[in-house]
């Protein structure tokens, strides 16, 4: 075996690992267990920023009035997920689904829906409403400022 065949080998099983790992079975994460909690108004989790001062979180999402109460918008690039259970209350999750990491596409009837195996998550809490996802999607921290929604 020459050292250019032993450097392709080297390549090739670098790059299938990498995909491999990219790849999870069950969406890869964190086991679906959330680490912070969503923000919502008046909530001691949230981080409102007071009114006049920056707010440390990145660039807006979208605004209050953008999330339509008793559902939510999904933001793709962002893999993240709003809601608004009741008004006035948001809440986040992550937009990856839990059964094979295909991304969520709509909120439709209280519920967050992945296009690829049918799983239903609830937008109050990110838990199961119907498999086959195995678990419920990890909660996303976000800070609502005014009528501004930012990732935290």
């Amino acid at each position: 075996m020459t050292s250019r065949a032993t450097h392709r080998r080297t390549v090739l099983l670098a790059s299938a690992a990498a995909l491999t790992a990219g790849c999870g079975s069950d969406g890869g994460g964190d086991g679906g267990t959330a680490t912070t909690a969503p923000a919502t108004p008046g909530d001691p989790a949230a981080t409102d920023a007071p009114s006049g001062t920056a707010s440390p979180a990145g660039p807006a999402l979208a605004t209050t009035s953008d999330i339509p109460v008793g559902g939510g918008t999904v933001f793709t690039e962002e893999k993240v997920v709003v809601t608004q259970p009741t008004a006035g209350q948001f809440k986040a999750f992550s937009a990856v689904c839990t059964h094979q990491g295909c991304l969520v596409n709509k909120v439709a009837d209280g519920t967050i829906d992945c296009p690829c195996h049918g799983s239903k998550y609830r937008v109050a809490d990110g838990a199961v409403a119907a498999g086959p996802a195995p678990r419920p999607l990890p909660a996303r921290q976000i800070t609502v400022s005014g009528e501004s929604i930012t990732l935290a």
